[in-house]
């Protein structure tokens, strides 16, 4: 039907209606006509479509009334006819009134939930809404292309579904101490984690939780960000970072280290020799075959740190036990190393990782807290391998930031690289505690890992 026929429909109609409540004026005693007319109103006008149709309503029936006022009373009109009808009036008014508005509110209720709507399903961010409890309320198509789940799958079921080891472990504890403390790690502050899909592969993303109060109810609504392929890239660049440093170690090994032994035999048989002809120049070739044997320790010492990890599992525990040993002999301080039971690393990336987070911690520890005596600690559970440098230095206050370099930075990132997290906590004068917790999970040969899940299309 075409805009101006449904408009002579809608301006018939309305002249129906204003006649059959001038009708109902005309015939109902003049006490039940108020009450009468003010409720038709407000029941018609509700349906009414639009604003133009309900003040065209209006409008007539006032029409009706008056002229049924005129025709009723002629010449005599009682003061309380009057007052009757301006009483029919003013609720008819006032019902207009209170629909047009509730009609622009609805209106504009409808405009922003669609809105809202349309941000929902074209947005590329997973947005998942829990009630207090954790339980999932909203799942939108992002989030269901990102954990390969459909949103009637998850919707009431508790959001550590989307989780892995130790996270899920952990979500209800911290839910809980949050609504008994008020004290927030998550809320308000966009964090990276990981995230279990529906097949049972993780991977990392970036998430940024608000809470909303609406009445007596709290919401939370997380925005998720699937960074598989940042990481996959940022991974791709520090192996070969690693595969550059482990080249140029292997080239201070065997080029400058056999250059610097040859050196080192020749000065020490030409300085017996001196020694035995009793030259005058005997001690200074002696010292000169001193320093020559200490650059070539110093020289093996960085190609070790520079090819830090064996293939082998164990590769990172013989790694540490090298690093303290080195740390006590460069920089003259007690450092030592505990392995709590077997620690076997397989993944060669995750150990070297591992191995640099440790040797920042430990050049932190001497360059920055003036530590004296360090404790590089490596454990394994059954869910975890978990690394922790101790030291007794001057340590720092948890607000300060680190202004001295990226070294914290650089430790954290290698942390998340690897599946992992990385914690610092240090107060002044008591020294500092970093510790790196990786999931078993992350410890798996890079040929054995998970390929991703392909987005839903």
């Amino acid at each position: 039907m075409s805009l101006p026929v449904r408009r002579i429909f809608l301006c018939v109609g309305l002249g129906l209606l204003s006649g059959a409540l001038f009708l109902l004026d005309w015939m109902l005693p003049i006490g039940a006509t108020v009450e009468m007319l003010q409720v038709a109103v407000i029941l018609l006008t509700l349906f009414l479509p639009g604003q133009g149709a309900t003040l065209g309503l209006g409008l007539l029936t006032t029409v009706f009334i008056g002229l049924g006022c005129v025709l009723k009373f002629e010449a005599f009109v009682p003061p309380e006819a009057l007052m009757e009808r301006g009483l029919v009036l003013a609720g008819l008014w006032t019902a207009v009134a209170v629909v047009l508005r509730y009609k622009r509110v609805r209106q504009a209720q409808r405009e922003s939930e669609a809105k809202a709507q349309a941000i929902l399903e074209t947005t590329v961010d997973g947005i998942i809404t829990i009630d207090a409890g954790g339980i999932i309320e909203s799942f939108n198509e992002a989030a269901e292309n990102i954990f390969g789940y459909d949103a009637e799958e998850v919707i009431g079921q508790n959001v550590k579904v989307l989780m892995p080891p130790p996270y899920r472990d952990e979500h209800d504890e911290y839910l809980h101490s949050y609504h008994e403390t008020g004290r927030k790690r998550i809320i308000g502050v966009g964090r990276e984690v990981w995230g279990r899909r529906k097949d049972g592969s993780t991977f990392p993303m970036d998430l940024a939780v608000s809470e909303v109060e609406l009445g007596d109810r709290t919401l939370f609504t997380g925005i998720v960000r699937d960074i598989s392929e940042r990481r996959r890239l940022e991974k791709e660049i520090l192996e070969i970072s690693e595969e550059e440093r482990r080249r140029i170690g292997q080239d201070l090994h065997d080029g400058l280290g056999q250059m610097l032994t040859g050196i080192g035999l020749l000065s020490q048989d030409l300085a017996r020799h001196l020694d035995d002809e009793d030259h005058e120049r005997a001690e200074d070739m002696a010292e000169i075959t001193d320093h020559v044997k200490e650059a070539d320790q110093y020289a093996r010492d960085l190609s070790h740190g520079l090819i830090p990890v064996d293939v082998e599992a164990n590769g990172l525990t013989e790694a540490l036990r090298r690093l303290s040993q080195n740390a006590v002999r460069m920089f003259g301080v007690e450092c030592s190393f505990r392995e709590v039971d077997t620690v076997l690393v397989h993944n060669s990336t995750v150990a070297t990782h591992l191995y640099r987070i440790a040797q920042e911690a430990v050049s932190n520890a001497v360059r920055h807290g003036d530590a004296d005596d360090i404790k590089v600690i490596l454990a394994s559970g059954d869910e975890q391998i978990r690394l922790q440098v101790r030291d007794n230095g001057t340590g720092f206050a948890p607000d300060v930031s680190d202004e001295s370099g990226m070294g914290i930075h650089i430790m954290q990132y290698r942390a998340r690289i690897i599946g992992g997290a990385l914690e610092i906590t240090s107060e002044l004068g008591d020294g500092t505690v970093v510790t790196s917790t990786i999931p078993r999970s992350a410890d798996v040969a890079v040929e054995d890992s998970p390929a991703p899940m392909p987005a839903k299309s």
